[in-house]
């Protein structure tokens, strides 16, 4: 009589089941693969079975399929009406946990799968109204291809015996995977941010970042230079280490003498490895850029400092200031875009730069090296009014300035290009093409695609996507979308091997998101 009740009260409902395109990581027990959401139209004990269906990844890595109940609200941020949720996403940056926190949600089945579809029971009593549960899947690292995809699919629901209609949005298969490098809390740190990285001479990556240990604000404030490597290609990291740290300098306590935005450098003819950093000493713990004056004094003006290492990464010279030898001493700071340096294939070390002048107002270009580090010299500046810039050498002795638009009105990237290391710069075809939510973004050439990464919307950062151009630029016909939800939106991007591009970025899922992607993914092949 009951399954009779329940499948004639149920028979009018439509169930609605959202995909989120975020990515799936590896090793954590919960991921949201799918949001089913129940509609119940009184306050009432069911019983029933969410059939999924798996394929493209070997069962032997999937840990468990899991289906979780989390009551009234969604588990996706931009669905969500949970104040809480927003709340912390906002603190850290990224959702981490309030969607399978022990005391917010029940997990009402949990299944090792033996074939390709999967069915998930569950009995407990829905509130009048709309009833939010999802579809998990924990993935074994050591078990997939990091760069490969998978299909996960909500294939049926049952109330009752009785089948109800779904309304799927969404798309359901090329799930990918990523790695959380960093996540709020790791090693007792509140915030990770501003991520760098580059392939060494030995074909390792390093991954640099802002260990921001007590708070999400920039500086001034307590901030380090961590890193950490991979020598699987990204599937496995090292534990973090310490690259920049001014400690206590000049009697100032460590939260006013704190480094961050980091740039790195590979010098591909020595193997030296080069992190460079804004430095903050003093300054009335204000923010650094709009806190800083003229001439070269640290206690007047944010540095830039360098750090170096020998061997691979794993000692690192004591920082050094290049600010008494690049900046202006009219402007009130130069410092580095945030990401990484280029060996320009003569050899030539490039650092895309950022200055600020006496009035605050920001513009770009470079400072460059030809003997391996001993001395830098700085460019003429690109264009007025941005900041945050990425270089690429888009042909023999071409580089490409790709830069964040400072002005709130035009929301599209500005670039230009040079043919002599910046005396000169003009506008590129992509200029004002390439669409931003006012943030930093990554370039890269990965043979003769040029590669681009940023949060592609012009309101909030969030669609975070790869793009590619097989004509340096001119146009941009491919797309792939990594991660719908929002997030700090910063990124770096290097090549593990001639086939694929690693990209470390803020996502919406951890602070830090590592994940390995094919080219020919980006290009459609």
């Amino acid at each position: 009589m009951l399954i009779s009740i329940l499948s004639t009260l149920m028979a009018a409902v439509t169930a609605s089941v959202y995909n989120p395109r975020i990515p799936v990581i590896v090793d954590r027990d919960y991921n949201v693969i799918s949001e089913i959401v129940i509609p119940s139209g009184s306050a009432q004990v069911v019983s029933g079975e969410v059939e999924v269906s798996l394929s493209g990844i070997p069962l032997k890595a999937v840990k468990d399929v899991k289906l979780v109940y989390i009551g009234t609200i969604s588990p996706i941020m931009s669905r969500t009406k949970s104040n809480v949720m927003r709340s912390h996403y906002n603190y850290w940056g990224a959702g981490q946990e309030d969607w399978y926190a022990p005391r917010s949600v029940s997990v009402e089945s949990k299944v090792k799968p033996r074939s390709e579809t999967v069915i998930l029971p569950f009995e407990r009593p829905l509130v009048k109204g709309d009833n939010h549960f999802y579809v998990s899947v924990s993935v074994a690292s050591s078990k997939v291809d990091l760069s490969g995809t998978f299909s996960c699919k909500v294939e049926s629901l049952s109330i009752g015996g009785g089948e109800v209609p779904l309304e799927q949005t969404g798309p359901w298969d090329n799930r990918r995977f990523g790695i959380a490098l960093r996540n709020h809390g790791d090693d007792g740190v509140d915030t990770y941010r501003i991520p760098g990285l580059a392939t060494t001479r030995k074909g390792d990556l390093i991954a640099v970042y802002d260990i921001r240990w007590n708070t999400y604000y920039d500086l001034q404030a307590d901030i380090d230079i961590g890193f950490q490597k991979s020598s699987d290609g990204g599937r496995t990291w090292s534990k973090m280490g310490v690259a920049m740290d001014l400690g206590e300098y000049g009697g100032l306590p460590k939260d006013q003498n704190g480094c961050g935005d980091p740039c790195v450098l590979v010098d591909d003819v020595t193997g030296d490895i080069y992190i460079f950093a804004i430095w903050a000493h003093g300054l009335e713990g204000k923010a650094s850029i709009f806190a800083s004056k003229d001439g070269f004094d640290p206690i007047d003006v944010a540095q830039l400092a360098m750090v170096k290492s020998e061997d691979e990464g794993k000692t690192w010279s004591k920082p050094v200031s290049l600010t008494p030898l690049v900046k202006d001493p009219a402007s009130s700071t130069l410092f580095q875009g945030p990401g990484r340096g280029i060996t320009m294939a003569d050899g030539t070390l490039v650092v895309p730069i950022q200055e600020w002048d006496k009035d605050k107002v920001p513009s770009a270009g470079i400072i460059y090296s030809k003997d391996h580090g001993a001395t830098w010299t700085v460019s003429n500046m690109a264009v007025n009014h941005v900041c945050e810039d990425q270089v690429v050498e888009i042909s023999p002795g071409v580089l490409m300035l790709n830069m964040r638009n400072h002005g709130t009105d035009n929301r599209t990237r500005k670039v230009y290009i040079t043919s002599d290391l910046g005396k000169t710069w003009t506008a590129h075809a992509s200029n004002d093409v390439l669409q931003e939510p006012v943030c930093q973004a990554s370039v890269l050439m990965a043979g003769n695609t040029l590669l681009f990464a940023n949060p592609d919307s012009r309101v909030t950062r969030n669609m975070f996507t790869i793009k590619a151009s097989e004509d340096l630029g001119h146009t941009w016909p491919h797309a792939l979308l990594l991660d719908e939800e929002g997030g700090w939106g910063y990124s770096c991007m290097t090549m593990i091997d001639d086939e694929t591009v690693g990209i470390l970025y803020e996502g919406s899922v951890s602070h830090l998101v590592f994940q390995a992607v094919k080219i020919s993914d980006i290009l459609g092949r």
